[in-house]
């Protein structure tokens, strides 16, 4: 870049929300020029490409290794790093704690940032089930937000049954649904998880990931669009109720510039978009606040084959490239069963590729109440390794929250009796705060500008023209699934209010 350059849309951050933007400002004019700014570098050779299909063996085992587990926290590895790096530029592009960014995260210390192009949207799983009930926010337009909802399903492009049901996973399935249906309607009923993935011919299944969403990221072959990566937005340059640009910090040598912009769309994550609000002077009342995460309980429980009399050789194997022989869903249907249920099974294979034994791995999601108190706080003195306002996290779950994170604990200790038997203490656990990166809320949108809320419905922060959020911060509700699809609709939603002032423009 130049000292100074100018663009139509700046996007903050490569993801997965900041690729639906720009594929949907794209599709509604090709000649809008959109720059995109990502602190991170690309892992691998492609930016945005997802690690799942990642042509290098070693970057590619790493990644599947960890994520076999179903548990997010593991991307980071197993234990939390606490030691800070030196320099932004001594990390190598991918996942790291927040506490070793240098925040202050003990109260939610398995919470991690992706530093790398394509942001979470690289390393995620890509399930994607459908918010309902408590979940969905549709400021009284349900038509729109089913509208919404299918738009960022095909950007996404869902499948509905991706990994599965293999001949043990139906049995796994029927034992969930003698359990659990009849409690809601028929599509909340235990079914395959439907993930973000499309199906090949030769039996693998490549992973939706930015560079998919909007192929530029990847091939850089859109005149109209410039990814600059490598380069951390300190601060959005703001006056008079808009937004006109943003500063810009290479991380390599420390060089800066700044780049004008007609609209500006901030797509970090929950934690680094408050951040950059903050950084920039903008701090409305509910800036960081709401910080929600549904809490998170694992188990895996090998199956009893005898119970079930399969045969040992007649166990599923895994399909090419993946670890998992069926992914399925445990919907979430209110107060009945209030509780989102993700089953990852695996059969486990000697080196000759014989099967040993199968397991199941039970996780279970258990939604948190939104609370104020719950919040991100920014400091006006300290810095953290990036040179931006030092977060300081404040979690806590409420007298009602741990009611149901008992509940839900008995749950997944019964249903993963009626598959075998499990050693509670070994076996499964209620995970630290942050383990399902999941973090919402902290600039949650709402229908009016009474305090409660940093944006209104279609992302635009309130008192400003021209700044938009999008993704998982946005969310204002409790969710209890995967949230990723949930936050796509709030892209969908911030790309349409663009367009619509970007051609208001235009036609001045």
């Amino acid at each position: 870049m130049t000292e100074t350059d100018r663009t139509d849309v700046l996007v903050v951050g490569s993801g997965i929300m900041g690729s639906v933007v720009a594929r949907l400002l794209r599709e509604s004019d090709p000649a809008l020029h959109i720059t995109m700014v990502e602190g991170g570098s690309a892992i691998g050779a492609s930016p945005g490409r997802h690690l799942h299909d990642i042509d290098d063996p070693v970057l590619w085992s790493r990644y599947n290794e960890r994520t076999g587990t179903g548990i997010q926290g593991m991307y980071t590895g197993a234990e939390v790093v606490r030691e800070v790096a030196d320099s932004l530029s001594d990390l190598t592009p991918g996942m790291f704690h927040a506490l070793a960014f240098g925040e202050d995260a003990e109260a939610m210390p398995q919470a991690a940032l992706a530093w790398n192009a394509g942001g979470m949207g690289v390393h995620w799983t890509a399930a994607t089930p459908w918010p309902a009930g408590h979940e969905v926010f549709d400021f009284g337009d349900p038509v729109r937000w089913t509208a919404d909802l299918d738009t960022a399903r095909r950007l996404l492009a869902v499948t509905p049954r991706a990994i599965g049901p293999t001949r043990t996973g139906r049995m796994v399935l029927d034992v969930l649904r003698r359990r659990f249906d009849g409690i809601g309607p028929d599509d909340r009923r235990p079914q395959p998880m439907p993930m973000a993935v499309t199906s090949h011919a030769s039996g693998r299944l490549p992973r939706t990931a930015p560079g998919t969403i909007f192929p530029a990221i990847a091939t850089g072959t859109d005149p109209a669009f410039t990814l600059v990566t490598g380069t951390l937005v300190t601060r959005l340059l703001v006056s008079d109720g808009r937004a006109r640009g943003a500063r810009l910090r290479r991380v390599t040598d420390g060089a800066e510039s700044q780049v004008l912009a007609d609209t500006v769309v901030v797509c970090a994550d929950a934690l680094r978009t408050p951040q950059l609000l903050f950084a920039s002077g903008i701090r409305p009342p509910a800036l960081g606040r709401h910080l929600n995460e549904h809490a998170f309980i694992t188990a895996r429980v090998l199956l009893d084959l005898e119970r079930f009399g399969i045969d040992l050789d007649a166990l599923p194997r895994p399909r090419t490239g993946e670890f998992s022989t069926d992914s399925l869903w445990l919907p979430h249907n209110g107060a009945a069963q209030p509780f989102h249920g993700q089953i990852m099974n695996r059969t486990y294979l000697d080196e000759a590729g014989r099967p040993l034994a199968h397991s199941v791995g039970l996780s279970l999601y258990a939604p948190v109440e939104s609370r104020p108190e719950n919040r991100l706080v920014f400091s006006d003195t300290e810095t953290d390794l990036a040179g931006m306002p030092r977060i300081s996290v404040e979690f806590a779950y409420s007298d009602a929250d741990r009611a149901l994170l008992g509940r839900a604990l008995d749950v997944v200790r019964s249903i993963a009796g009626e598959f075998g038997t499990l050693d509670p203490a070994t076996e499964c656990a209620l995970l630290p705060p942050g383990s399902s990166l999941h973090q919402t809320g902290t600039v949650r949108a709402g229908a009016a500008d009474d305090g409660t809320s940093v944006c209104d419905p279609d992302g635009r922060v309130w008192d400003f023209e021209n700044l938009y959020l999008a993704g998982n911060g946005v969310i204002p509700t409790s969710m209890a699934a995967n949230v990723t699809l949930t936050g796509a609709v709030t892209a969908v939603r911030t790309a349409r209010a663009v367009t619509g002032r970007t051609s208001a423009l235009a036609a001045r």
